[in-house]
């Protein structure tokens, strides 16, 4: 068998978290248009057995958004992905832009160029992208000589990403079979659902609170017919409290429903789902929360 890590890197919002999904088929990542959606290292398993090519096992990290960080909250963030750069057989770098575009993929290239990890580029979003644009973006990567291979891809509609995962493939080495076949996430099933919440929060708030809301899940019981979850939302403001509550309360059922709705797929029973607002000012700049919350060990 063949197994291996492969890190999956860029600026927020290129479509890392879509990308995984993509690779695995089915969803473990939420996905917002929101920048720094994700804000762990999501870990999806992909296995493939018993076909005509070795055995293969290949663990992909979906990492946050790499950008300058404005709190604690964004600097554990980035130093998350960056940690993974030297602990991967291989490691993918997804960007949408020219990199002359701004000083984001510039300040990620420089970052790669220190690791003798191999990379690879993935041009996502292909499909709103015209093809002089495309190859611009491509010449402009290629001239760097960082790149072992570049592919364009539209993570959301599935275009090329079995080109992704045969890229990856190739730096997998003979290894031992880290995790059961039938598993595509090592995160326990409470994590995915405050994942899940959160996502439906991002939706519903569009801009007003786009990113001061951290889920704690209080109590998760299972039974036969049903599992009960309470959760609770922190904000950071007063205000923010009535934000995601809503006039009459309209918001945070929305909120709820379309959780509930989606948690029930994950899990495949009934669930019963609580939620509370409460506000824990500045959360994101206190180390104790941050903790609290599992984003600091």
């Amino acid at each position: 068998m063949k197994s291996g890590f492969i890190s999956i890197v860029g600026r927020p919002n290129v479509g890392k978290s879509t990308l995984l999904n993509a690779i695995l088929g089915e969803k473990i990542a939420i996905t917002t248009d929101k920048p720094q959606t994700t804000r762990n290292s999501i870990r999806g398993i992909y296995t493939n057995l018993g076909q005509k090519d070795e055995d293969l096992q290949m663990v992909f990290i979906d990492t946050p958004g790499i950008h300058k960080p404005r709190n604690k909250l964004g600097g554990f963030m980035t130093e998350t992905a960056i940690g993974t750069f030297k602990e991967v057989d291989a490691i993918i770098f997804i960007t949408d832009d020219k990199l002359s575009a701004g000083p984001g993929d510039k300040y990620i290239l420089e970052l790669l160029k220190e690791v003798s990890t191999p990379k690879i580029l993935v041009i996502n979003k292909i499909d709103k992208v015209d093809p002089n644009m495309y190859r611009e973006i491509y010449e402009e990567y290629d001239e760097t000589g960082v790149f072992s291979q570049i592919i364009g891809t539209s993570a959301t509609s599935g275009r090329n990403v079995e080109d992704v995962i045969r890229a990856a493939a190739g730096f997998m080495e003979r290894g031992p079979m880290y995790f059961p076949e039938d598993m595509v996430t090592d995160h326990p099933e409470r994590f995915i659902v405050s994942e899940i919440i959160r996502e439906k929060l991002l939706l519903y708030l569009q801009d007003e609170v786009p990113h001061g809301v951290a889920i704690e899940i209080e109590s998760y019981k299972e039974t036969p017919k049903i599992t009960r979850i309470g959760a609770v939302i922190y904000c950071e403001k007063k205000s923010h409290k009535g934000i995601i509550i809503g006039k009459d309360g309209r918001k945070l059922k929305g909120v709820g429903k379309s959780a509930r709705e989606e948690i029930e797929a994950l899990l495949g029973t009934k669930v019963f789902l609580q939620t509370w607002v409460k506000v824990k000012e500045n959360w994101r700049d206190s180390d104790f929360a941050l903790s609290n919350f599992g984003y600091k060990e």
